[in-house]
This record gives C-alpha cells, structure tokens and sequence, in this order.
C-alpha cells in the first residue's frame, strides 16, 4: 500500500450482538474431521455465528460429496479446482466472508480445529481486548496445543530476544503456561490461524494471507503484518478451541514426509525469520539456519541428493523473497511427483 495503514478503530464490537461474525474453515483430504467441526459450528445459533464459509481444496476422499449434503443456509461451500493449500484457501474463504457475507469479525481454524462449547459466544458477548483476538487452543484432553502457543515477537523485547538466546527456546518468546489458565487477556505479536478472530478494519487496512505460501508461516507473517500496521493482538484464555491434531514430539528427529513440505517449512521459515527481525538480523539468522537444515541431511540418507536440492531450492527462493515455485514444482525437486 501507498500509504501506512492506522491502527483499527473497531465498531460492531462482540459486546453487540447485532456484530456478524463469520468462521472461514479450510479443509482437505480429512472427511471426518471436517464432520465433526461442521456440527460444533452449527452448534452456535445465528445470532451468534452468521456463516460458516467451509474452503474445500480440491479434496478426493469424498469430502466433497458430504458437503453437498449440507443444507444449513449459514454453509457457504466453496469448492477449488486444485489444492493451494492452506495459505491460499485462507485467503479465498477469507475474501468470500469480506465480500459475500460482509463479516465484521472473521474467526479461522482448520479442518481439525473447532470451538469448544460456547467459545463463539464467550467471544461475541466479551468486549475485544484487543483488533485481534487468538483464543487459547488445547488438544481434546484440554492439555495445551504447543504448535497453537502464542508468542511476541522476540527481535523487538531485549528481555524475550535475551531468553531466547540463552537456549529458553520456546519459552523464551511464547506466552507462559500460567496464562493459560488466567481470566486476563495478553498483548501478543505472532498466533496461529487456529481460532484466530479479525476484525474487519483489520484486513481492510492489512489484506488477506499471501496464497502463494501454500503451507506453513502464513499465519505468523499474517500476524506479522497486523502488528507492524499497528494493529493489537491479545491471547485471551477465556475464549477456548480444541486442536485434534498431531506434531512433532522432538524436533531433534524432525524428518518431513513426503519431502516436498521441507520447501515450504524452510523457505517460509526464513520469509518469517526476514520479517520478524528486518533485514540486518536476517543474514546471520540465514547462516545459521542454513547450517542446522544442513546437518539434518543425517535424517535423510535414503534421499539425500534430492533433500539437498530441497533444501538449496528453499534457501535461495527466500533470499530472493521469490515465492513462484509451486507445489508441483517442490513436489519435482523432491522426486514425490
């Protein structure tokens, strides 16, 4: 944009119910999963929840045909001709809840991703702390989803960039623990796009999610860019989603299968990395990334020649900020086409 967007000056606030918010659900290739958020979504009257904007990216294990057995009016279904993953489906099913069904909060989550019972409403009659709101988001067992963990931005607090320096990690730039189990919303930099709410000022002065980022990152560089437009973020713990997913247990033993996602994970990882740290930081923060991907060829000795390529491929995208190459073109370079 030509001019630097000011921060939202919010109207249509939960507090009034007479507010529209609209959830934007992306989905493939997991039918189950997406029933089970479907229902919790209708679960929520309409005065609560408006629409339900369900982005399907091209599935093939009929998602689409159950689907189309939805009759709610307030399931909008937009069915893509191929996959853009979850970066473009947000993106898609962001602008159809703007333009189609002129939202003034949108809430979104993935296809294994749903409110607990009455988050949408704790959410729609709870003044916002903030332009922004991330909910707290815990595995079916209600154990905090670590993937899901809020943070700030560790480049811009001395205190967070010296924790995570000093080998804290994680903990040296995410939310603590305790506040997960607070009553008091807290300001916020990065979340994910899983019970992520937005108001609508919001994305008129920041945009919609780049689609060309496929997977990964797009959410932290979304966020990113509310931040730097001088929007606010707060995590709020009394607003609750469930995550019935699984991760990583060690990064230590990190291994990508199929290969194609370690393009994705390192190239928009250094985009994040770029943007979280400006471009001073970013060059010693690239050789060190380098160097750690580079010695976890170990992991890949059944396909190292193509995990290079991978891995080269991704490094020299990100220093150019080219996000061109597609998905079929990663799915080339690691010989999973």
């Amino acid at each position: 944009m030509a001019h630097k967007p000011q921060p939202a000056r919010i109207s249509g606030t939960p507090a009034d119910l007479s507010a529209r918010l609209v959830a934007v659900v992306v989905t493939f290739n997991r039918c189950s999963h997406i029933q089970l958020t479907v229902d919790r979504l209708l679960a929520s009257d309409a005065q609560t929840l408006a629409q339900i904007v369900i982005v399907d990216n091209a599935s093939t294990d009929g998602t689409a045909d159950w689907l189309c057995t939805l009759t709610d009016p307030r399931v909008d279904v937009m069915r893509l001709p191929a996959n853009i993953g979850g970066a473009g489906g947000f993106e898609a099913g962001m602008r159809r809840a703007v333009d189609a069904h002129d939202a003034d909060w949108i809430v979104v989550m993935d296809d294994d991703a749903r409110p607990f019972v009455d988050a949408l409403k704790q959410f729609m009659t709870t003044p916002p702390a903030a332009d922004c709101v991330a909910a707290a988001v815990l595995y079916p067992d209600r154990g905090i989803c670590e993937m899901n963990r809020p943070s700030v931005n560790p480049f811009t607090t001395p205190r967070a960039f010296a924790k995570t320096l000093l080998g804290r990690g994680r903990d040296g730039y995410h939310i603590p623990r305790a506040a997960y189990f607070c009553d008091t919303p807290i300001k916020i930099d990065l979340t994910s796009f899983v019970g992520f709410f937005a108001h609508r000022s919001c994305i008129d002065s920041v945009g919609y999610p780049d689609p060309n980022l496929f997977i990964y990152g797009d959410d932290v560089l979304y966020t990113l860019s509310v931040r730097r437009a001088g929007h606010t973020i707060a995590f709020d713990p009394r607003i609750t989603f469930e995550h019935d997913c699984k991760t990583f247990d060690n990064d230590a033993i990190r291994k990508f299968t199929p290969l194609w996602k370690a393009y994705f994970a390192y190239r928009n990882g250094l985009f994040m990395y770029r943007q979280a740290a400006g471009p001073v930081l970013f060059w010693p923060i690239l050789a060190l990334c380098s160097l750690k991907w580079l010695l976890a060829t170990v992991r890949y000795s059944d396909c190292k020649q193509r995990y290079l390529q991978v891995l080269r491929a991704a490094i020299w995208d990100a220093v150019r900020n080219d996000t061109r190459r597609s998905l079929a073109d990663a799915k080339q370079l690691s010989g999973d086409a």
